[in-house]
C-alpha cells in the first residue's frame, strides 16, 4: 500500500534543540520575519519629525544632528529684533532728561541751552559767539519754524548691525563751522555817472564852421569842440556895441547937464540920469544875450574900455589864441560861436560835420568822464525791505570773470510800474577804463555776513511734514555691543549755500549727521508714524 506526502510524520524538534527550545526558536523566527516592516515604520517617523521641525524644507546635513534653536522674535515696527529694539525697550538706551521746548531757539531738546544732550563723548562748551550768531541769524529774517507740539524728536532710527548700515548706503559727515553769506540775487547795468555826462548842442541856429575834436578824443573843461557860424551871435555883439555907445553918450550928456546946473532946471538933470540908467539896462541885457549864447563877458570887461577895444574883444570872444591864429580880423566873421565842453572826459558821440546846418535840437557831441561809473541794480519788490544804504554789492559783468564790489549809496523811492522792481545804485571806480558803459550783468546784494556759523551739508537736512530734522549718530555707535542708533533732531535753518546750510539751532560742531542715505532714514521715520493723524504725532 502506497503512502502520500501528507502521511509523512512531522520531524520532532526536540531531537535537535532539546525539549525546551521550541518557543525561543519561534520568537526569533517571528522577529526576523517582521524586521523589514519595523525598519520602514521607523524611517517614516524620523522623516516626518525632520520635516516638521524644518518647515518641510530639506536641511543641511550638518544641522541634522544639531540642536534646533527657537527663532528670534522680530519687531516689525522698528525693523530690529524685539530683544534689541531701543524704542520698545527704553532701558537698552535711556532717552535721558526731557528739557522740553526752547522758546529762544525754537527747537525741542535744545543743545545750545543744554550742551549735555549733544552726541559727543564730552559735553561741549557753547561760547558766546555761537549764541550771538544764533540769535542774530534767527532775528535776521523769517526763518522756517518747527511745530512745538510735534514729538518726532523723541524718535530714534535703529539698525540691526553695522553691516546693515553699510548695506543701506548711509554715510555721515561732521557738523562744522564756516563763513556764512546771505544775499539777494539781482540783475543790473553799468552806466555812466550822470553828473559826469555832457550833451552838447548849438545854442543858436547856424552852420558848422569848423569841427575841432573827434570821437574818442579826451577834452578838458572849457575846451572848444567846434565852431558854429550863427547869425544871432553877430546880432548880440552889435546890440552890446550899440548899448555901450548909447551909455557912453548918456553919461556925457549927464555930465554936461550937471556942469550947467545953475542955468538948467532940475528936471533936465533927472531926465539925463534916467537916460543913463536906461542905457545901462540895455547894455546889461545885451551882455546877458551873449552870455546865453555861451559867450561870457563880465561887467568889468565893459568898464574902463572904449568902443574900439570892445569891438576887438567881441570879434573872437571866448576863442583861444591858437584858434584865431591865421584869421584876418578884417575879413573874419564875427558870428563864430564855440561849442565848449563843460567837463573833462572822452567824446563818446559825435554827430556833426563841417558845413552842416544845426540848431538847438541837435545833439552834436556827448562827452563822458568814465573814470567813475554807476552800477544800477534791480531788486524785486518783495525784497526791498531788506535793502539799506551802505550794503555791499557784488557784481559780475557779462563776459567778465572778475567780480566787482561796491556799496549802495542810493535807493529809489518808487517801484518800476512795469517790472515791479526798485532800483539801487552804487559807484564803481574805473580809472583804468576797463569797464564800459551800458554793460549788463548779475550779482548779489550782501545782506548778512558772518565769519563763522554752525553748518551741515545740504543733503543732511530733511523735511518730515512739519519740522526740519537731521539724523545725529549716537556717540556709542561704533562701540561693540552698542545699539546702532540715529537720533532724530529738530533744527532751524539759516543761510544756505551751494553745498551747505547754516544751522542756528539744533546741532553742535563735532556731532555726526547722516548725509547720503538720510532719505532712507526719513522713510523709516515716516513709516513708523503711519496711522497717526498727521506728522505732528504724539507717539513716543
Amino acid at each position: 500500500m502506497s503512502a502520500s506526502i501528507h502521511d509523512i510524520p512531522e520531524p520532532k524538534l526536540e531531537s535537535v534543540f532539546g525539549p525546551n527550545k521550541k518557543s525561543l526558536f519561534g520568537i526569533i523566527g517571528y522577529f526576523l520575519e517582521s524586521l523589514p516592516l519595523v525598519f520602514f515604520l521607523g524611517l517614516t517617523g524620523f522623516l516626518g519629525w525632520v520635516g516638521h521641525t524644518h518647515q518641510w524644507k530639506l536641511p543641511k546635513w550638518s544641522t541634522l544632528g544639531s540642536e534646533i534653536k527657537e527663532p528670534l522674535q522680530w519687531c516689525d515696527e522698528h525693523s530690529v529684533s524685539e530683544m534689541e529694539c531701543v524704542e520698545c525697550n527704553d532701558n537698552l538706551l535711556p532717552k535721558g532728561k526731557d528739557f522740553g521746548w526752547c522758546k529762544v531757539h525754537g527747537v525741542a531738546q535744545c543743545v545750545l541751552c543744554n550742551p549735555e544732550l549733544a552726541q559727543l563723548d564730552k559735553a561741549p562748551f557753547v561760547g558766546t559767539t555761537d549764541l550771538v550768531n544764533s540769535q542774530r541769524s534767527l532775528a535776521f529774517k523769517g526763518r522756517p519754524s518747527n511745530n512745538p507740539i510735534c514729538k518726532v524728536h523723541q524718535r530714534r532710527i535703529q539698525f540691526a548691525s553695522l553691516a546693515d548700515v553699510d548695506k543701506a548706503g548711509v554715510s555721515v559727515a561732521p557738523v562744522w563751522r564756516q563763513p556764512a553769506l546771505e544775499t539777494l540775487s539781482v540783475s543790473g547795468e553799468i552806466g555812466f555817472d550822470q553828473t559826469m555826462v555832457a550833451h552838447l548842442s548849438s545854442r543858436s541856429p547856424g552852420t558848422v564852421w569848423r569841427v575841432l575834436k573827434h570821437l574818442g578824443d579826451w577834452v578838458s573843461p572849457g575846451e572848444v569842440l567846434a565852431l558854429v557860424d550863427a547869425m544871432d551871435v553877430g546880432k548880440a555883439k552889435s546890440e552890446i556895441l550899440q548899448a555901450f555907445a548909447q551909455l557912453d553918450l548918456m553919461n556925457q550928456t549927464l555930465s554936461s547937464t550937471r556942469g550947467s546946473a545953475g542955468t538948467i532946471a532940475e528936471l533936465k538933470i533927472r531926465e539925463a540920469e534916467s537916460a543913463v540908467q536906461a542905457a545901462r539896462i540895455r547894455l546889461e541885457a545885451a551882455r546877458q544875450s551873449l552870455v546865453n549864447l555861451g559867450l561870457p563877458i563880465s561887467e568889468l570887461d565893459l568898464q574902463g574900455t572904449t568902443a574900439v577895444k570892445l569891438k576887438a574883444n567881441l570879434q573872437f570872444l571866448s576863442l583861444a589864441k591858437d584858434l584865431v591864429k591865421g584869421l584876418d580880423p578884417n575879413h573874419a566873421t564875427t558870428n563864430l560861436m564855440p561849442i565848449i565842453s563843460p567837463i573833462a572826459g572822452v567824446i563818446s558821440s559825435r554827430e556833426v560835420v563841417a558845413g552842416e546846418v544845426v540848431d538847438a535840437s541837435n545833439i552834436l557831441f556827448e562827452v563822458v568822464d568814465s573814470r567813475k561809473l554807476w552800477l544800477t541794480v534791480d531788486v524785486r519788490g518783495e525784497d526791498v525791505r531788506w535793502l539799506k544804504v551802505g550794503q555791499e554789492v557784488r557784481f559780475r559783468p557779462d563776459g567778465m570773470v572778475e567780480e566787482l564790489s561796491s556799496r549802495i549809496d542810493w535807493i529809489s523811492s518808487k517801484l518800476d510800474p512795469k517790472t515791479r522792481t526798485i532800483k539801487a545804485r552804487a559807484e564803481l571806480q574805473n580809472l583804468d577804463g576797463r569797464l564800459k558803459g551800458n554793460t549788463f550783468g548779475s550779482g548779489q546784494v550782501v545782506l548778512r555776513k558772518e565769519s563763522e556759523v554752525i553748518s551741515v551739508p545740504n543733503e543732511a537736512i530733511q523735511w518730515e511734514g512739519c519740522c526740519h530734522v537731521v539724523f545725529v549718530r549716537d556717540k556709542s555707535f561704533l562701540k561693540e555691543g552698542s545699539p546702532k542708533v540715529f537720533h532724530v533732531r529738530k533744527v532751524r535753518l539759516g543761510a544756505k549755500g551751494d553745498a551747505w546750510t547754516e544751522i542756528p539751532a539744533g546741532v553742535l560742531p563735532g556731532e555726526l549727521v547722516a548725509t547720503k542715505g538720510s532719505g532712507l532714514l526719513l522713510t523709516e521715520l515716516l513709516r513708523g508714524n503711519l496711522g497717526d493723524s498727521c506728522a505732528c504725532h504724539s507717539k513716543k
